[in-house]
Order: C-alpha cells, then structure tokens, then sequence
C-alpha cells in the first residue's frame, strides 16, 4: 500500500555520504536511538594523534593582597633600632664634648668662672671667718683645713671656709633649706652618702630650696627629684677641682658649726 502525497509518491531520502566523520558526542548514522552508548569515541579513549587523555588544570591562586602585619612589625622594629642607635650616638656626642661644655650646657647653671673670675681668685690660705661675695661661695679665700668630703652627709651647717677648701679638691657641695621636707633630704643623702668628693649639709639663707656648688659654678634647684642634679654631679665632681683629681678629701674637718677651725698646724697643705 502506498501513500499518495501532493508531489507524488512518498520516496526515502538518499543519504549522501561525505566522508568525514560525525562530530563527538552526535549519534552516527545508523545508530539506534536510546540505546544508551554514545556513537563517539568512549570515555578515556585515546586523543586523535595518539595523544594521550588531557591532563587536568591547574588551578589559578587568586591573590589575597599584601601581608601587611608583618610589614608593619619589620618597619616598627626597624624605626625603634635606627632611634635606639641614634641616642647612642648622641650620648657618645655628648660624652666625648670637653666637660667645662657639658657643664655650660646645664640649663639654669651659673659659671663664676666665665661671668666674675675675681670673686674666685686667692693669693693665700687665710684664718678665721671670710666674707664672701656669693652665698653659698663656690671659691675664693679659704682656711687652711678643708672640710672631709668622702661621701659626708652633716645634719647641721657647717664653716663656710671649709667648704670653699674642699671645692678647691674637687668636692661638690649639696646646701638645702633648713626646712627642707625629710623625704627631700633623704633623696639627696642618696646621691652623696659613700661618693668621694661629695658632701652635703643645711645652709642658712639660700633663696631656693636646694643649692648646689662646685668651683666657679652653682646650681639652684627646687626639688630633689630635678634631673639637673645628678647632670651637675657627673660632670663637675672632681673636673672642677683646680689643684687636680689627687687633691685629698678625707682628713678634713668633720666637726659641724660655721665657726672655721684653724687646723693648719696640723692639716696637709694642699
């Protein structure tokens, strides 16, 4: 039986053949539909060329930014060793300056050596009480004996003329208030109780609370705690000296009172 169409009777298709081979994964002519198996190549089959089965890509690592914390800790170590290294630097600047510059360089001291010479000049050891221009003095006449500057600390004044003595040797001279709290004076007994050229004792009259002396210079302070202290001890303990670091402080006047002693019979002369 046939079926009779417009244009004739039903004809099949020819199938022209081209040659070439159907594209992977479309089924080939002639295959069944729904049979399950792909007319192309199988999986895992070798690659047209006899190349072998492609090789898996590597995967792309996406750039999470820079690690900035330890970026930031190798600057902050670096700032702190370039800091470290510069005061260093500075201190051992400072150090190796002549030790009359450093003393100059202490904010508030006063240099009789630069600013009145003649108050500090002397032709001989004199007797019995001296005036003084300064008070306290930081040079000038003096006894004979010079009051014993090994690290003494004296709970009641002592003789001016004395104290000039030991500063010629070298000591500096700690004066403060009468007045002056305990906790203040026990702070400044620190800084002087055992130290060879030092000395320290109350001193009627100073005009502020402490009051420190070396020859041809001086230092007033308000408090023990003040830096410029121990600046002032470091750099003119035993440099102020003008007879040298060998001038004795030991076998002085340790008795208190302003009255001087004429002790020169039986002191060394130096």
């Amino acid at each position: 039986m046939s079926i009779s169409t417009p244009g004739g009777p039903e004809r099949r298709p020819t199938v022209v053949s081209t040659g070439k081979k159907p594209a992977a994964g479309r089924p080939t002519s002639g295959s069944k539909a729904g049979s399950g198996k792909p007319a192309g190549k199988p999986a895992g089959s070798p690659r047209a060329g006899g190349k072998g089965p492609r090789k898996p890509i590597t995967p792309v690592k996406v750039s999470q930014g820079r690690a900035w914390g330890p970026i930031a800790l190798f600057v902050a170590v670096g700032v702190l060793a370039v800091g470290i290294i510069g005061v260093a630097s500075w201190a051992t600047f400072q150090g190796a300056k002549p030790w009359d510059k450093r003393a100059n360089a202490i904010d508030g001291i006063v240099n009789y050596r630069k600013s009145d010479p003649e108050s500090l000049k002397y032709e001989a050891h004199k007797s019995g009480p001296l005036t003084y221009k300064y008070s306290p003095p930081t040079g000038g006449v003096h006894n004979a004996a010079w009051q014993n500057c090994m690290g003494d600390v004296y709970d009641a004044p002592i003789a001016t003329e004395h104290a000039v003595h030991s500063l010629e040797h070298g000591a500096v001279w700690i004066t403060y208030q009468p007045g002056l709290s305990q906790d203040q004076v026990d702070k400044l007994a620190g800084k002087v109780r055992g130290v060879e050229k030092m000395m320290m004792s109350p001193f009627e009259g100073l005009d502020k609370p402490i009051s420190l002396q070396a020859w041809g210079y001086q230092l007033k302070v308000d408090n023990a705690d003040d830096g410029r202290i121990d600046e002032f001890i470091k750099t003119l303990r035993v440099n102020a000296s003008i007879e040298g670091p060998t001038a004795l402080c030991n076998q002085g006047v340790t008795a208190t009172g302003t009255t001087p002693r004429d002790l020169q019979a039986q002191m060394p002369t130096q």
